[in-house]
């Protein structure tokens, strides 16, 4: 019996999932959220702000609570795009080492797009070639798979929801002028990103934005894991979102089922990108999966050998 513990720090939220396999079973024993905007204000200063600090060892405290309730063998905690950004990152460093115990994972764009590609294939069987990409606060990944599951292309962009919002978006609800200059934007970075998106079969979106879409879709009142993991995206409904979530005003936003309030400002950026994305393959449709790289995160450590 093995147990493992992956933590996933990015931008705007921090995961926690805790894997025990014991024999040919697999067991889910804790998957948590928490949103702590670490990436606040990263794009205009380069340095973490000590309130985003405050609020992720915050989250950091009670993760490591939660892992020593359980008896885990293997823990490794993952940053992505907001750490890799900082001239201030030893104080992040530092700071989850004391309480946790590990040196956390800056991983690079290329990793987080591998590990985020092997989540999604853990749990949905789609189409290929498969385009799975990943709308983060500080960037997004874009990977595309082949029939073997195999990756024919990886790229990381610097175009997230924080990064869009705080850099091209700053009225509230956004001006026309402003999101204009943010398509334009977004759609360059994707046009330049190499990816053949006219001969994607699939597209698969993981991570925050692409999950509150769908349960605003689904009409969800309360947050459901499995409803959401499976969904499909239409165009209508994307485009829907993005006219909704960028001329109505955060404070209305935070009242919304199924929204916390650190996505609520962050959110009608999120959905450009989301929206910039299935403008650009044949289908126009998304797939929404739930797994992604919080569990291949896990997945990896529980290969790992004893």
């Amino acid at each position: 019996m093995t147990t493992v513990a992956a933590i996933d720090c990015g931008t705007n939220s921090v995961r926690l999932l805790i894997l025990r396999r014991d024999g040919e079973t697999l067991r889910e024993l804790a998957r948590e959220v928490r949103l702590a905007r670490l990436g606040q204000g990263v794009d205009a200063t380069g340095e973490f702000h000590p309130d985003a600090l405050a609020r992720t060892f915050v989250v950091v405290e009670e993760f490591a609570r939660i892992i020593a309730d359980h008896d885990v063998e293997r823990l490794r905690f993952v940053a992505t795009s907001a750490a890799r950004d900082v001239t201030n990152r030893q104080l992040f460093v530092d700071g989850v080492r004391q309480r946790l115990g590990v040196e956390p994972s800056i991983i690079s764009g290329d990793e987080e797009a591998r590990l985020s590609s092997a989540g999604v294939l853990s749990g949905v069987d789609a189409p290929a070639p498969v385009l799975v990409f990943d709308i983060g606060g500080g960037s997004t990944e874009l990977v595309v798979l082949d029939d073997d599951g195999a990756v024919t292309w990886a790229v990381s962009l610097d175009v997230g929801a924080v990064r869009v919002r705080e850099r091209l978006l700053p009225s509230d609800p956004p001006q026309e002028s402003e999101l204009q200059a943010a398509r334009r934007f977004i759609g360059g970075m994707f046009d330049g990103s190499g990816v053949e998106f006219a001969s994607i079969a699939t597209a698969v979106g993981v991570a925050g934005t692409v999950t509150s879409t769908a349960a605003r879709a689904l009409g969800l009142s309360a947050y459901s894991r499995e409803a959401v993991h499976g969904s499909v995206l239409s165009r209508a409904r994307i485009e829907a979102a993005v006219r909704h979530w960028n001329t109505t005003p955060v404070a209305e936003i935070e009242q919304e089922p199924c929204m916390h309030p650190l996505r609520a400002g962050v959110i009608g950026a999120g959905t450009l990108i989301l929206d910039e994305i299935s403008a650009r393959v044949p289908s126009g449709e998304v797939l929404v999966s739930e797994t992604d790289i919080l569990d291949g995160i896990a997945l990896e450590l529980l290969d790992q050998p004893s």
